[in-house]
């Protein structure tokens, strides 16, 4: 697990261009990673793949939610607001209040390569587009403001200092 201060978190993730074995290896992990942490969402970059694929299972908060991977995801559309509480795997103990859309309509290819929508609102659109960030090389501290910042300054050092050089 990649934590703040990997440079890798501040990388853009490149377009998946093959879906292979490797791919469905890589999928697998991240889905036992997520399962063994209790988290809803967890992107390549966070595990050190710079490949556009992340993972979600949204099953804790709703049991019928099927666990599964989105390669080479896209914003079809997003609609309302919500403010809500976000933590991150990458920045342990640390939560935020985060505004979001409510809804989010995503697009990509799943690992056999079809293409498929996807629809979710509430605490699952929030986890999509937590997710879409990392990709992007966005953090949840990029969403916070200036003075927000400087009062967990203290925080992100003692997480970014556990990085070793």
């Amino acid at each position: 697990m990649r934590i703040y201060g990997d440079q890798v978190l501040r990388q853009v993730a490149r377009e998946v261009k093959e879906i292979n074995g490797e791919l469905a290896k890589l999928a697998e992990s991240m889905l036992q990673t997520m399962k063994h942490n209790q988290a809803v969402g967890l992107a390549a970059n966070q595990v050190g793949e710079l490949n556009r694929i992340f993972a979600l299972d949204a099953s804790l908060q709703s049991p019928k939610f099927e666990p599964f991977v989105l390669i080479n995801p896209e914003i079809v559309e997003v609609s309302g607001v919500q403010v809500g509480e976000e933590g991150c795997l990458s920045f342990p103990g640390i939560f935020e209040k985060i505004e979001r859309p409510q809804r989010v309509t995503v697009k990509g290819l799943n690992l056999e390569g079809e293409e498929f929508q996807f629809e979710g609102e509430g605490v699952v659109a929030r986890a999509v587009l937590h997710e879409l960030d990392h990709l992007n090389g966005k953090l949840i501290i990029d969403h916070v403001g200036s003075i927000r910042k400087q009062l967990i300054s203290a925080r992100m050092r003692k997480i970014s200092n556990r990085n070793p050089p």
